[in-house]
């Protein structure tokens, strides 16, 4: 499980064409910090898996599954990168509980800078929509966040000096994919409501 919180702004170093994978080598000095084979690391959002590491880089696979439901397939050499480690047990949680399962992608859409943050405003597919609300938490490319607004087909956050100076956020113009995952305790509610359980049934 992640927070949200990233933890360093990354770099991917290498691409390896896999056929139906591809295989990332990312720069890290933070996240690589104690890294084995095995462990979890999220990128962008997506929780990836350690498959080798060496100094402060390390490889991970990326299955064709998550090349179509993510942004990572338009990543390349030198694409800057949201990294974090899962979050300890017992660990304070900064942001909200993030998976790392990406629910779909969206687009940034138009940014508004003012003297002291920043409103974007994002795309939203239409079936995630009913997860958005004003107030609400969205992980975007990993990036724990609140709702501002919330309408049918997008949503806006804003974004601090610190979210913009260390993370990807900072970086993204209109145009830019982003990775997109709803808070999960909505989606669980959702399914206990449809299933009568919610009623005390």
């Amino acid at each position: 499980m992640f927070t949200g919180i990233v933890e360093e702004l990354g770099e991917i170093t290498a691409v390896e064409n896999l056929g139906d994978a591809c295989r990332f080598r990312l720069r890290g000095p933070v996240v690589t910090e104690g890294a084995k084979h095995g462990d979890s690391i999220a990128v962008n959002g997506v929780c990836l898996t350690v498959v080798d590491h060496e100094g402060d880089e390390f490889t991970a696979d990326v299955m064709a599954e998550t090349l179509d439901r993510s942004s990572l397939g338009a990543l390349g050499v030198g694409s800057r990168v949201n990294l974090e480690r899962p979050t300890a047990v017992g660990a304070r949680l900064g942001g909200h509980i993030v998976q790392g399962h990406v629910d779909g992608t969206g687009e940034v859409l138009e940014r508004k800078p003012s003297e002291n943050w920043e409103i974007i405003k994002i795309s939203l597919p239409a079936e995630l929509s009913r997860y958005v609300v004003e107030k609400g938490s969205i992980t975007v490319d990993g990036i724990s966040l609140t709702v501002v607004d919330a309408g049918p087909d997008y949503f806006t956050v804003s974004l601090i000096p610190t979210t913009l100076a260390l993370t990807t956020l900072g970086l993204k113009q209109p145009g830019a994919p982003v990775n997109l995952e709803v808070d999960v305790v909505a989606k669980y509610v959702e399914r206990l409501l449809a299933s009568g359980q919610g009623a005390g049934k």
